[in-house]
């Protein structure tokens, strides 16, 4: 009798141990491997809206997601660089609209050379971004809050050059449209600006996975005190990864040029929260320290496949943002699972 009770409840210890350990091996590959979720959430919403329409998966609605996707994809590698530094940009899309402006303001009615124009707008993008920079490593501010504070500054200062108007593509010269032209293979067509950012995610993958700058990141984002205990220079790092981040935004914003087929000071509204969406669906950690860009352009992908497949559905655009909205929790749950299982 005594060995026939003990035997379930040493199965069931058996069966519950080999139940903790599948699900500790799932913690550990998700959290060595932050691109997994998104390339499965990915891959499900490609399933699924498929199924639901034939049309979402057809090369011309693709390639219709993949151009909607660039500049959001740009301003998130600038956004991604500063979240693993356990920091945040609000800055993101002002940044984007001043470079914007500046470049078709002075091309188009300054009569300055396009490549000079073009010049000076990134230009501008790399000086705001060192200034957040400066304000957060050398007076100590907030990222929340410097960022939240340059974000009216710059929209300001772009409404204000600008006059609020918006200057049209004919207006401008090939250079800053450039961006919006490209070439097909079959139905699927590709833009510049698509490819600017493929190169973006390329060498900045590169410098984060390759070089002592991408490791200083990542370890200032992990533990600012082990880093400088170690010899980091934290906060060189800090001002290099926000002044990288605004010459990214003003590059961004040149891509924006060809994709809005104008320069406007309304073009993207939700830069800010469409950037932060798919960091965090993308698998970086809002706490610092872990992610990258690979699931940050699939989250990009991710936010958009959700849009264009529940517009082909017939979806009202409030229960679309409802729908992103959920995704965003359940990103940041699934974050907070896999932390858990490395504390």
């Amino acid at each position: 009798m005594t060995v026939q009770s003990a035997t379930p409840g040493a199965a069931a210890k058996v069966l519950a141990r080999r139940e903790h350990t599948l699900s500790q091996r799932i913690q550990h590959l998700l959290h060595q491997h932050p691109a997994l979720s998104p390339a499965i959430i990915l891959l499900l919403t490609v399933v699924c809206f498929t199924a639901i329409n034939s049309r979402f998966s057809n090369p011309a609605a693709l390639s219709l997601l993949v151009q909607q996707t660039a500049v959001v994809a740009a301003l998130a590698v600038g956004q991604t660089l500063i979240i693993l530094t356990a920091g945040i940009d609000l800055s993101v899309g002002a940044i984007t609209i001043l470079s914007t402006m500046v470049m078709a303001t002075l091309a188009a009615q300054n009569g300055w050379p396009a490549g000079l124009a073009l010049a000076a707008g990134v230009v501008l993008g790399l000086a705001a971004g060192a200034l957040n920079g400066i304000l957060v490593t050398r007076i100590g501010l907030p990222p929340f809050i410097v960022t939240l504070g340059t974000l009216s500054i710059f929209t300001a200062i772009a409404l204000l050059y600008s006059g609020g108007q918006s200057i049209q593509n004919n207006r401008l010269p090939g250079l800053l449209n450039w961006t919006g032209e490209g070439f097909a293979i079959g139905r699927f067509r590709i833009t510049v600006g698509v490819l600017i950012v493929i190169a973006l995610y390329l060498v900045l993958g590169y410098a984060l996975s390759q070089t002592a700058w991408g490791r200083h990141v990542y370890a200032v984002g992990d533990d600012p005190e082990a880093a400088r205990l170690s010899g980091v220079r934290s906060r060189r790092v800090l001002f290099s990864v926000y002044a990288v981040a605004g010459l990214i935004y003003g590059i961004a914003g040149w891509a924006l040029i060809g994709r809005a087929g104008a320069a406007s000071p309304n073009a993207i509204v939700d830069a800010n929260l469409d950037s932060i969406t798919a960091v965090v669906i993308g698998g970086t950690s809002l706490f610092g320290g872990r992610g990258g860009l690979l699931g940050t352009l699939l989250g990009a992908l991710i936010v958009q496949a959700f849009t264009i497949g529940l517009s082909l559905a017939g979806v009202d655009a409030q229960y679309r943002l409802l729908a992103v909205g959920v995704l965003v929790i359940v990103a940041v749950s699934v974050d907070q699972w896999i932390r858990k299982v490395r504390s």
